[in-house]
């Protein structure tokens, strides 16, 4: 089982491998992006919810480099308008997140939703309010074809499991994460390494 499990998570971060230019060019964009003080809103259920938070954390805070805070909300953390959300709508999971981002969300934001499967249809219902409100919208799933992946500007999909694509996602969320600081050194924002 432990074996099949490894090989499993190999094939899908060969996969992630060759995703690398896209993680790249995400880096890139949410870099500019949060340095003229647009915002990071994150979302995943779950597994997912974490890395968001993860996400979120290592953006507000820092992953390597000290260096300005940004704005980075996940939205799942806000336990009170979540549940709140939840009980006004009758715990219609399709509104939890998507009243949020209607709510948080401008031009030029990145919404970034995370969906080991790609089905979950509050994230759908997210990302059809994101590229609403003007947000750029990217979706981290599991295998293709899949709702979220048809909805986000950009995706980044991948084989394997649920347990595997959401390893794999912890992983890609911290290559984001460097590709950012990488950026902001080349800007010459100072940086000092913990």
């Amino acid at each position: 089982m432990a074996r099949g499990h490894l090989d499993i998570l190999d094939e899908t971060l060969s996969a992630l491998r060759r995703q690398t230019g896209r993680l790249t060019r995400w880096g890139q964009a949410l870099a500019e992006r949060l340095s003229e003080g647009n915002r990071l809103l994150a979302a995943g259920n779950g597994g997912s919810a974490a890395e968001a938070q993860q996400l979120t954390a290592e953006l507000l805070g820092r992953y390597h480099d000290d260096r300005p805070p940004f704005s980075a909300i996940a939205l799942r953390a806000d336990t009170s308008s979540f549940t709140a959300v939840g009980d006004e709508y009758e715990y219609d999971h399709a509104e939890v997140f998507a009243r949020q981002v209607r709510a948080h969300a401008r031009p030029r934001d990145v919404l970034l939703l995370l969906s080991a499967s790609g089905r979950s249809r509050n994230l759908v219902r997210a990302a059809e309010e994101g590229a609403c409100a003007g947000a750029q919208v990217w979706a981290l799933t599991g295998p293709t074809p899949n709702p979220l992946a048809n909805v986000a500007e950009d995706a980044l999909c991948l084989p394997g499991t649920a347990a595997t694509v959401q390893e794999a996602h912890l992983v890609a969320i911290h290559i984001l994460c460097a590709e950012v600081e990488n950026v902001l050194a080349g800007r010459g924002i100072e940086r000092r390494v913990s």
